[in-house]
């Protein structure tokens, strides 16, 4: 570790003189503050802004030592890999290991996103993300009436073992990490690439990468459900059972605040929703019987990266803070793995704009730059165009472009949290810890996570925070460069990809061959085993990998458990 943080130690003797003369420099501080305080009082301040965060929070025009008089360094922001992660999950961070390179993608079918994966993967993306267009997302097969329309216009069509198979030909999944975005079906696409792996020879437990998983998130924001909340958590806890045996490299769930921030929720919303959630998800466990240190340790994060800088990376720091105190405190894991909080990060796809859209390179630029210097594990760099459409081969190059000139010129990984210890960050990174904490006893008063899905909490506060940012907008106290700002009349276009109806005429094939090549009575017999295992409150694991592996379709997976479980209703909130 010498050659990570090779410095000189003051002894007891320097200690004790440093303190006296910080506390003289407090004291002497704070006399000169009120002054330059009021001498700056009648300089009259800029018109064109109220000096807020993105979120609202009022920004003064100054911080100094005074704003963490009471702080104590060991206890609240510590080193790096070392309780309570303040400064990273990890001891040495970038400098052993950069973060992992994803860019979000997914369109038409199976073979088409294949060859952009390779175009991605041969360019020096070091993970893949899967997106997967509307109807898988519901749970619904390619050929479904209600998916009419809408196969591979959001994202890749997958309705069974055989599209995940060609999704994957030739890309090795011991060697390349997997993330998916899905959350309703998760543990049917999750055995869908289990058994894709295992059709390439793979073990499970060499199998790496990362389900979102996360339902509770859907009922509060995003909205893409299957199954009622309470059924929806017992089969989320199916997966960390089973994983914990037999997958122990995979992160069974991304508890993820991105979607919560996107549907407009404050950068404090996203943070306390999002660490409830994971609480919520870590009682479930318990609760079931299993040991918290056996499941914590595969559990991660999924962070939105806004356009208010220093609010984002302070946001990162307060949730590794929050997590390890509740999870030592509070769960009582025993192992620093259940207390570490681990994180992919996503720029803002909710900033980027349709006027003058090369401004979004810039956007995203600055919001990676947020996510690197806030900690994250993972990023993801969202394309110039979309907002628009799923994005070109030009712009996802730009995309992966920006994160390798961050990585590779800016020297800002080269040391670790450099902006820890700046009075501004420090004070941001206790604000939002203290308010996220009010907001996780606002939740306790309606009984928990579920009690306040149930009764349209979470969604009316989010269209609160929501309306008061595009009130602000529209108003023009809120700048958008292009939009409210610095408009053209004569902004000229850019190309975008556009999805036809192929996608679902093949998949519609793809499926009708499928279903006469299998054998019929051997998937029948599979689902009527899978609904059985439902009813009688078993692991799910076990008999879906069975019916995946005899080529069932989602939507028949889907069908089986709905038997048992019904459909969520969303409630009326407004």
């Amino acid at each position: 570790m010498s050659h990570v943080m090779d410095r000189h130690v003051p002894d007891s003797v320097d200690l004790e003189r440093e303190v006296e003369r910080r506390r003289r420099e407090l004291a002497e501080l704070e006399a000169r503050l009120a002054a330059w305080e009021s001498a700056a009082a009648g300089t009259p301040l800029r018109e064109d802004t109220d000096f807020t965060t993105v979120s609202g929070q009022p920004i003064h025009a100054l911080y100094t030592p005074l704003d963490r008089r009471d702080g104590d360094y060991l206890e609240d922001v510590g080193l790096p890999g070392e309780y309570p992660f303040t400064r990273g999950p990890y001891a040495t961070m970038y400098r052993t290991r950069l973060w992992t390179k994803r860019l979000f993608s997914g369109f038409a079918t199976a073979e088409e996103t294949n060859e952009r994966y390779k175009f991605l993967l041969a360019r020096g993306t070091t993970g893949l993300s899967v997106a997967f267009d509307f109807p898988t997302l519901m749970g619904y097969d390619s050929d479904d009436p209600l998916s009419e329309g809408e196969v591979g216009k959001c994202g890749v069509a997958i309705s069974s073992l055989a599209d995940m198979e060609t999704l994957f030909d030739g890309i090795p999944l011991d060697r390349v990490s997997v993330s998916m975005t899905i959350n309703g079906p998760a543990i049917m696409l999750y055995c869908f690439l289990l058994a894709a792996a295992e059709k390439q020879g793979v073990p499970f437990e060499k199998v790496t990468g990362t389900i979102q998983n996360d339902i509770l998130k859907e009922y509060q924001a995003q909205h893409a459900w299957i199954y009622p909340p309470r059924p929806a958590l017992g089969v989320i806890t199916d997966i960390f059972q089973w994983s914990a045996e037999h997958a122990p490299k995979f992160n069974t769930i991304s508890i993820s605040g991105y979607h919560i921030r996107e549907a407009g929720a404050t950068a404090v919303e996203e943070l306390a929703f999002t660490l409830k959630n994971g609480f919520t998800y870590v009682e479930e466990g318990i609760a079931h019987g299993l040991d918290v240190d056996d499941f914590a340790p595969r559990l991660s994060f999924f962070w939105d990266v806004h356009n208010d800088f220093f609010e984002e990376i302070a946001k990162f720091r307060a949730g590794r803070r929050i997590w390890a105190r509740h999870m030592k405190e509070i769960y009582g894991a025993k192992r620093p793995e259940s207390w570490r909080l681990r994180t992919h990060a996503q720029t803002a796809g909710v900033t980027l704009t349709a006027q003058q859209p090369h401004n979004n390179i810039v956007r995203v630029a600055y919001q990676g730059l947020a996510a690197v210097l806030g900690g994250t594990q993972s990023l993801h760099t969202n394309a110039m165009d979309e907002t628009l459409a799923l994005p070109t081969e030009h712009a996802v190059r730009i995309a992966l472009r920006t994160q390798q000139i961050l990585a590779f010129e800016t020297g800002v990984p080269n040391t670790i949290d450099p902006l820890a210890g700046s009075y501004f960050i420090e004070s941001l990174t206790d604000d939002l810890e203290r308010q996220a904490e009010e907001i996780f006893a606002e939740i306790d008063e309606l009984g928990g996570v579920v009690a306040g899905i149930e009764s349209g909490y979470f969604q009316a506060r989010i269209a609160r925070s929501a309306r008061r940012f595009q009130d602000e907008v529209e108003a023009g106290s809120r700048p958008i460069v292009g939009v409210n700002s610095f408009v053209e009349d004569d902004e000229s276009g850019i190309e975008i990809l556009r999805i036809g109806e192929s996608a679902g005429e093949a998949q519609s094939r793809r499926l009708a061959d499928l279903r006469r090549s299998r054998d019929g009575a051997a998937v029948e017999r599979s689902l009527a085993a899978l609904t059985i295992a439902a009813r009688a409150g078993e692991n799910l694991m076990p008999p879906m990998l069975d019916a995946v592996r005899r080529y069932a379709t989602l939507g028949e997976i889907r069908a089986a458990l709905e038997v048992v479980y019904g459909r969520f209703q969303e409630p009326v909130a407004f």
